[in-house]
C-alpha cells in the first residue's frame, strides 16, 4: 500500500478493475487527510482582472500543506490537487503562471506555480517576469495593495487579442493576479481569467 503523503500512514484502496489494468490514478492523501481540506469554488468577476476562480479555502490545513510544499521543498505534494487543477482547465486554454523572481527561483530550487500545472499535466506559456524579489506573504494587506509594476513582459513574448488564463497558488488581497492581467491587457490580451488552489481572506 502506498503511504500518505501527509501523514505517512498506509492507503487503503478498494480494487477495481481500473486499478487492476493501471487505469486508475493512485491516491496520494488518505482518507482522513483529505477530508481536513475545504472546498471553496469561490469565483469573482472584475475589471482589469475578468474572473478569477479559487478552489480552496485557507484553512489550518492548507496552510501546513502550503508550507511543506512550499517552503520545505516536499515537490511531491504537488501531486495532491493534481486532479482538480487538471479539472479547472480545458485543452483549449492558454495558461500563463505567475512567475517567480529569477533570485527567489534560484534559491528556492523550483518554482511552485509550474510543478503544480506540471503534476497537473496542463500545459503552459512564459510570457510574464517578476520585476522584484519582495514577498506577498510577509506584507500587510495595505502593503500589498499599494505595490507596483510587480512584472512586465518577457523580450520574447507575443500576447495576442485571446483569452489567457492566470494561475497563482493563492488569492489574497488580488494584487498580484491584477497587476499580472494589467500587463498582458496593454500588451494586447482580449481577456484575462485566473485560478488559484487557494483563497485567503486577509483582514
Amino acid at each position: 500500500m502506498n503511504p500518505c503523503l501527509l501523514c505517512m500512514k498506509p492507503i487503503s484502496e478498494i480494487a477495481s478493475w481500473q486499478s487492476f489494468f493501471g487505469l486508475e490514478k493512485k491516491k496520494t492523501l488518505c482518507d482522513d487527510c483529505s477530508k481536513r481540506f475545504v472546498r471553496a469554488d469561490i469565483k469573482e468577476d472584475g475589471y482589469v482582472l475578468d474572473s478569477v476562480h479559487s478552489l480552496y479555502e485557507y484553512d489550518d490545513a492548507m496552510r501546513d500543506w502550503l508550507h511543506q510544499y512550499k517552503f520545505l521543498q516536499d515537490l511531491a505534494l504537488a501531486q495532491v490537487f493534481a486532479k482538480e487543477l487538471w479539472q479547472s482547465f480545458s485543452s483549449k486554454d492558454i495558461i500563463v503562471p505567475i512567475p517567480m523572481h529569477p533570485e527567489r527561483a534560484r534559491l528556492r530550487t523550483f518554482s511552485h506555480v509550474e510543478t503544480l500545472l506540471n503534476e497537473a499535466k496542463r500545459p503552459y506559456i512564459q510570457l510574464l517576469k517578476k520585476t522584484t524579489t519582495g514577498v506577498m506573504g510577509e506584507k500587510s494587506k495595505q502593503e500589498r495593495l499599494d505595490m507596483e509594476n510587480l512584472f512586465e513582459l518577457i523580450p520574447s513574448a507575443a500576447v495576442q487579442p485571446i483569452t489567457y488564463r492566470l494561475v497563482d497558488d493563492i488569492y489574497t488581497t488580488g494584487t498580484t493576479l491584477r497587476q499580472a492581467a494589467a500587463v498582458l491587457k496593454r500588451a494586447g490580451a482580449a481577456r484575462v481569467e485566473a485560478v488559484t488552489l487557494i483563497r485567503s481572506i486577509q483582514k
